[in-house]
């Protein structure tokens, strides 16, 4: 593709535990180009590892062009929490484009790059998990993204990890026979449940790689194993339980919305999704459930277009 490295242009920057995603788009929000890099969530790779890859992402997207952004959008789970968002503007402070930067919480960028600015709920499980959503008065609500120590309930992290006690419980006499364990070994290359102390203590994993095995409790449930379908049984209550304390707050429930279901896990695994889709039609009947079909970061673009020329709108939350 052939482009004015002297136009204006603005960059989306979708940055989580699994990946990090940069787009460059001109004042239009087309698409000119991307880059890509590991996750880049600062509670598990901390800040300067976060500012290195949010560098090297933006130095590759940006390439030789002489002039600098007109405006950056980073959206990046817990930043609407003061210290974190302190943090973020430091190291975006340090990376040194001079430009207009905003920095949002990720679930924003994923609601805007499904349904724009208009009222809905995002219900992101990835590595992590949160619900977030707005009403028509633009006012905001969060439930979960406490992170996997505190929470994170129905995320990736938190269904591996309870995926590896059923492994170890069984292999200790606690628990009840599963499928799951060949599954769990052949992911950590691990020939007994033994070996999986070196490969979860030593290896200094991050959450991202605990939260990959899930899809071998996707696997498990799909062969009828019944620990496995408990499993996602409970993380989708969970996670449905974070969208109802959004809904709840903004008084959604008996309103026409739309529940958008973003995230690695809502993709990789699709028990846990319908699951998921099924009780929130429960919680609020008139709602229209999709899955995010596009990478987050598309909405991180269309926020820095606005941001260009000082129109972004950033919801404020109800209860602040």
């Amino acid at each position: 593709m052939s482009v004015d490295s002297h136009a204006p242009y603005v960059i989306g920057l979708d940055s989580g535990g699994t990946k990090t995603v940069c787009l460059l788009a001109d004042l239009e929000g087309r698409v000119l180009d991307e880059a890509r890099a590991a996750g880049a969530n600062l509670q598990a790779a901390g800040e300067l590892e976060v500012e290195k890859t949010l560098h090297g992402v933006m130095d590759r997207v940006i390439g030789d062009r002489p002039v600098a952004p007109a405006a950056i959008v980073l959206g990046m789970a817990g930043v609407d929490r003061a210290d974190d968002l302190q943090v973020m503007q430091r190291v975006m402070r340090r990376i040194g484009y001079k430009a207009r930067t905003l920095i949002t919480n990720d679930a924003l960028i994923a609601l805007v790059a499904a349904i724009g600015h208009d009222p809905g709920v995002v219900l992101i499980a990835g590595t992590g998990s949160i619900a977030y959503g707005r009403n028509a008065r633009d006012e905001a609500a969060r439930a979960g993204g406490w992170g996997y120590v505190l929470g994170d309930e129905g995320s990736g992290y938190w269904i591996g990890r309870h995926a590896l006690r059923a492994v170890v419980r069984e292999s200790d006499g606690r628990g009840q026979s599963t499928s799951m364990t060949p599954l769990v070994l052949a992911h950590f290359g691990a020939s007994q449940p033994s070996d999986l102390v070196h490969a979860i203590y030593d290896g200094a994993l991050r959450p991202s790689a605990i939260a990959a095995v899930a899809r071998a409790v996707q696997a498990a449930a799909e062969d009828g194993d019944e620990l496995a379908r408990q499993i996602l049984a409970v993380a989708a209550r969970e996670l449905a339980s974070s969208a109802r304390a959004v809904i709840t707050r903004l008084s959604l429930r008996d309103d026409v919305f739309d529940v958008v279901l973003s995230g690695g896990v809502m993709h990789a695994v699709p028990r846990l999704s319908a699951e998921v889709e099924a009780q929130v039609v429960q919680l609020a009947p008139r709602c229209r459930v999709q899955r995010l079909q596009r990478e987050p970061a598309h909405g991180a673009v269309a926020l820095a277009v606005a941001e260009a020329t000082g129109r972004a709108r950033v919801p404020k939350y109800a209860d602040a």
